[in-house]
């Protein structure tokens, strides 16, 4: 065979799909990331201006709002009456007040309070004329004195001055002024406060919007007017910002000022101002130019790296394939593959795909055991996810839309022969799942003891024209005839009663229990309906004593170790007996019958220490009092049950675990081979080893067999391939990966690191 051919051929195509696989899509990539870079540029930054507005607009909307509440508090200070302000002694303490309230904001340059018709206007510094105020001390350039009284005296809501040239004490400052009339909302306000504001304290608040781009940003009035503006550049014409001030909140796309802008605006629902930031567009195109070289290096870069990196990925994908044909090779018993055989070696991986698959489904039933046996001991738990596995096993029919309930199957014990056991191991196989559409029913089966037990969970939607108990017993006896049909074994079948909350499904089972216990009574093939139990009790003294039934279904929860079971039926006792108009002595009688009931099956299950605490137990004043003893017998019963059910499947997973332990590395052992030697269910076996290792299968040999290549690595030189081998694995670079996720070495960096004074070869 032409190896060499073959090994570079297969190199070469693995290389040429890594190449085109990267290749393409990083060429497409590469052009589309250079082309929409200005779009993405653009958005970013429109963004940022975005979110930048909004931050701008809050913060000025704070500063607005403690003016209006500043204004809000001198109004109703009882010290800036116009009555105190204009007394002698407390007029300098309203001085002082006005001083507080200027102190409070940061963004005021100056604070006034003018009374209406007045010719006196009042300060953090004190009281001047108005006329000196206004034509000396605050000159300003763009309105009269006469229009600043006017708006003064005749102002009915807040007025905002645009930013204005201001001759302070002879020096010029750009600032904004604030009319406030107090009191606030009051048609007839009997004076004004006025604030006056740099408006560098506003446009510095803006300056982080354009950072390092040329452009404009601007606050406009809920009338249109601009109010402040900073520039980074050249300023925009008067007509361009009649449009910048009627334009909807968002980001536009404009040509102002001979070239495309563009803009972002934010509206205040504070105060109805529009927050506005303007930049040429060419600056994002200009932004873009320098990391065209970039992209240009780095897709070459990554074109050489991926090339080189697709070579490595080839040899290492070829690894795999190559293993593959050596171990066919070593395990065909001819000496040679021809080059048919080689050119088909994609059909061996297939192959064992196939039967990875074929085991994996073997182990998909184990969840749904798993759920059916939780249903049957403990009912549904109330935890979501295993709610979601019910659900997805498809073990839960819709909400309201059925019934549910248990049978148990026994077989008779003296049918113990090969033949037999094979028929009911046959049995089992056939019941695990079946549907009977004729019925509306689904039944779903499940080993659940050593004694090869075998229990159904049946999901039942009543049919309108036939009774609910007729419908069961049609579909106990399908079950029954199927059985009869396909098997020479005469099973007995105990039934509980139905259901409609899946919950309640272990009282079903309970129940199908007890009524099992009396197969005795009917022989082998004999069917026993836990609702028939009720016959065996006398209709007269039924109403005078404990109900057959319920006590049944005690002692079976006891025996089953079910204590939520156990403890319902005695709350359900104690509960009717309470109900009932009888007699203290009848009372106690019927307490004592309960406890002897419980003192039986603790004797059964061995716990002959009970009796040393019979005096405690026979003690009571109150039914509360003997259900409380009840219960906490009950629990001791179930405890000891768990216990010798744990005795009892000690001793032959003992033996399973030892038997694995001596044979983890034969690459053929399954859970199903383990199953067939000792002649129990796979679905118990796995479920019993995983209680008694704490791990499942699998992860136990794995375990093992890791632990063994640990202890081979450290003790002996032997190559690595041979000991991989040796433990049962056959894919060696899988291990590799596996063996470095345990430990974070790679076998050989293990080796030197713990025994470096073995000489190995690897």
């Amino acid at each position: 065979m032409n190896w060499n051919h073959l090994k570079s051929s297969l190199l070469l195509k693995y290389a040429l799909s890594y190449i085109l696989i990267f290749l393409i899509p990083l060429t497409g990539v590469t052009i589309f990331v250079y082309e929409n870079a200005v779009t993405g540029l653009r958005s970013e930054i429109e963004q940022s201006n975005v979110n930048q507005l909004n931050q701008v607009k809050m913060t000025i909307d704070d500063r607005m709002r403690e003016l209006q509440e500043i204004a809000s508090k001198i109004a109703y200070d009882e010290q800036l009456t116009p009555y105190m302000v204009r007394d002698p002694y407390f007029g300098w303490e309203a001085i002082r007040q006005l001083s507080t309230y200027k102190a409070n904001s940061s963004i005021l340059e100056d604070l006034f309070l003018y009374f209406h018709d007045d010719s006196t206007i009042y300060s953090s510094r004190g009281l001047t004329n108005v006329d000196v105020l206004f034509s000396q001390t605050y000159q300003f350039n763009q309105v009269s004195k006469e229009d600043l009284l006017h708006d003064l005296n005749e102002a009915k809501g807040p007025i905002m001055r645009p930013a204005e040239q201001v001759n302070v004490n002879y020096r010029k400052e750009s600032m904004l002024t604030l009319l406030v009339p107090i009191m606030p909302n009051d048609p007839f306000p009997y004076g004004t406060v006025v604030y006056l504001m740099e408006e560098s304290k506003l446009t510095g608040v803006m300056d982080s919007i354009l950072n390092n781009f040329s452009g404009s940003s601007y606050i406009f009035d809920q009338d249109g007017k601009m109010l402040t503006a900073n520039n980074h550049g050249a300023s925009m014409p008067q007509g361009d910002l009649a449009i910048l001030s009627a334009l909807q909140p968002g980001i536009h796309s404009l040509t102002l000022n001979g070239e495309k802008q563009s803009v972002v605006a934010v509206l205040s629902q504070e105060n109805g101002w529009t927050y506005v930031a303007a930049m040429p567009s060419h600056q994002f195109f200009s932004r873009v130019v320098h990391i065209q070289t970039l992209i240009l290096l780095v897709f070459s870069i990554v074109v050489l790296t991926g090339i080189a990196a697709a070579m490595l990925l080839a040899k290492r994908q070829y690894h795999p394939i190559k293993d593959l044909m050596e171990f066919a090779k070593q395990k065909s018993k001819s000496t040679a593959l021809d080059s048919a055989k080689i050119s088909n070696e994609w059909d061996w991986i297939k192959q064992t795909i196939h039967d990875y698959n074929a085991r994996i489904d073997i182990q998909v039933p184990y969840v749904r055991n798993q759920c059916l046996l939780l249903l049957l001991k403990h009912g549904k738990p109330d935890d979501p996810e295993i709610e979601q596995l019910v659900l997805d096993a498809g073990l839960e029919l819709p909400q309201g839309q059925g019934y549910y309930f248990s049978v148990i199957l026994a077989w008779n014990a003296s049918n113990t022969g090969e033949n037999s056991r094979q028929e009911r191991q046959q049995m089992q196989e056939m019941l695990h799942e079946l549907e009977l559409p004729d019925l509306h029913s689904r039944v779903y089966g499940i080993e659940f003891s050593p004694a090869e037990q075998f229990a159904f969970m049946v999901s039942l939607v009543p049919a309108e024209s036939v009774p609910l108990q007729e419908q069961i017993e049609q579909i106990v006896e399908s079950i029954k005839l199927m059985i009869m049909e396909n098997s020479q074994l005469l099973p007995s079948l105990g039934v509980g009663t139905p259901y409609e909350n899946l919950a309640e499904l272990n009282q079903s089972f309970i129940e199908a229990a007890t009524a099992l216990e009396f197969r005795l009574a009917g022989g082998n093939g004999h069917v026993t309906y836990f609702e028939h139990l009720a016959e065996l009790s006398s209709p007269d003294t039924e109403t005078f004593w404990i109900s057959k039934k319920s006590l049944l279904k005690l002692e079976q929860s006891l025996k089953q170790g079910n204590a939520i079971v156990a403890r319902q039926m005695i709350s359900s006792i104690i509960l009717d007996m309470k109900n009932e108009s009888l007699s203290v002595s009848l009372l106690r009688c019927f307490c004592y019958d309960l406890l002897n009931a419980l003192l039986r099956a603790a004797s059964e299950m061995g716990m002959h220490s009970v009796i040393q605490h019979i005096s405690a137990l026979a003690t009571f004043d109150t039914l509360e009092e003997t259900e409380q003893k009840l219960n906490r017998l009950a629990e001791q019963i179930c405890d000891q049950v768990e216990r010798n059910t744990e005795t009892e499947q000690h001793s032959l997973m003992d033996d399973i675990v030892a038997y694995v332990d001596q044979q983890y590395a034969d690459y053929t052992l399954s859970l199903e081979h383990i199953a067939l030697k000792y002649a129990i269910s796979t679905s118990y076996l796995s479920r019993s080893f995983k209680e008694k290792t704490g791990l499942n299968f699998s992860q136990y040999i794995s375990r093992c067999r890791m632990d063994e290549v640990m202890r081979l690595l450290l003790s002996t030189d032997a190559p690595l391939k041979d000991i991989i081998e040796q433990v049962g694995y056959l894919d060696t670079p899988n291990f590799i990966r596996k063996f470095k996720k345990e430990t974070g070495l790679t076998p050989g960096q293990y080796r030197k690191l713990n025994a470096p004074e073995v000489h190995h070869v690897e």
